[in-house]
């Protein structure tokens, strides 16, 4: 359910895209501080977009710092350290991807994520205490989410898909929870979750309905038990509807907040990035004067 959230790097300009990187390389860094080195291995792009939003409604400037990677050693890269919204985004991180593993162990019984969850579980120990509401409402949404996705009857996508958008918008405004903007950056968030969710389906629906597992979109769409094809050509407008609608608000709520840097960056992710994410999961070929063309519902153009 993570990693869908990228920019557009074709339309991104170079030093845009080198910055969006050194945050990346910055959350990978503050989660190995802050958490050890196993759970490197659930950073994701999503939370990057996370850690660039909310620095960039701060005032602090950026520090830039050379390291050697061990993935990638024969070229020094550069990182953001010493960022309080990059911790917040390794907590984030952390978080859900021990959620996600404990409800992979629950569903599907296996092992890896069963002993990969006891070992996150320990690291997240170490967590901050003024992020203990954040770990509490993150554990009983995705609870929620588990028990709603075991029985989905009578229920509508939009009610199955609020569950995980309510509480992407709980986390992204959590932060700056007693600022004035704080509910532009819920229904951002509330968007991009919803979005995430829903795009997540879709790109496992194959492998969902040839093994008879639970998919949001089959289960609650499906009825007559049509097989992938058949029935992805049906739903797929219906899909591809609901996920620009979020990406339009997305970009509607990040045009009212008060963003003192980045903004190349978040309106790239958010006005291309979602886009061209979703021709890749609809497996079309990208029409990048296609995506330029678009308007979005407040009135701004690609």
């Amino acid at each position: 359910m993570f990693g869908y959230v990228t920019p557009c790097k074709m339309e991104m300009k170079i030093k845009d895209f080198e910055k969006f990187k050194a945050y990346y390389c910055g959350l990978c860094n503050s989660i190995k501080n802050s958490y050890g080195q196993l759970p490197r291995l659930t950073l994701n792009f999503d939370m990057t977009f996370l850690a660039v939003l909310l620095d960039s409604l701060g005032d602090n400037k950026c520090n830039f710092t050379k390291f050697s990677c061990a993935i990638h050693p024969l070229k020094k890269r550069i990182m953001i350290n010493n960022n309080m919204a990059l911790d917040y985004a390794a907590f984030c991180n952390t978080t859900l991807a021990y959620y996600k593993l404990m409800d992979d162990a629950c569903d599907n019984k296996t092992m890896k994520s069963k002993v990969f969850s006891v070992f996150l579980k320990k690291y997240l120990s170490k967590s901050k205490v003024e992020y203990n509401d954040v770990m509490k409402y993150t554990k009983e949404k995705l609870l929620l989410l588990n028990t709603l996705e075991a029985n989905p009857v009578n229920i509508s996508i939009d009610e199955l898909s609020h569950v995980f958008a309510d509480l992407t918008g709980f986390i992204v405004s959590f932060y700056y929870k007693d600022a004035p903007f704080k509910e532009d950056l819920y229904w951002l968030g509330y968007n991009l979750g919803k979005w995430i969710y829903i795009i997540d389906a879709y790109d496992d629906l194959e492998k969902d309905v040839k093994n008879n597992s639970f998919n949001a979109i089959s289960s609650l769409f499906n009825k007559d038990n049509l097989d992938f094809k058949s029935f992805s050509k049906l739903i797929k407008p219906r899909i591809d509807y609901i996920l620009t609608t979020c990406a339009q608000q997305c970009l509607k709520n990040l045009s009212s907040l008060p963003l003192i840097k980045n903004e190349d960056i978040l309106y790239n992710i958010l006005e291309l990035g979602l886009m061209e994410k979703m021709h890749k999961v609809f497996n079309e070929n990208l029409d990048i004067d296609y995506l330029k063309g678009v308007e979005y519902k407040n009135g701004k153009s690609l």
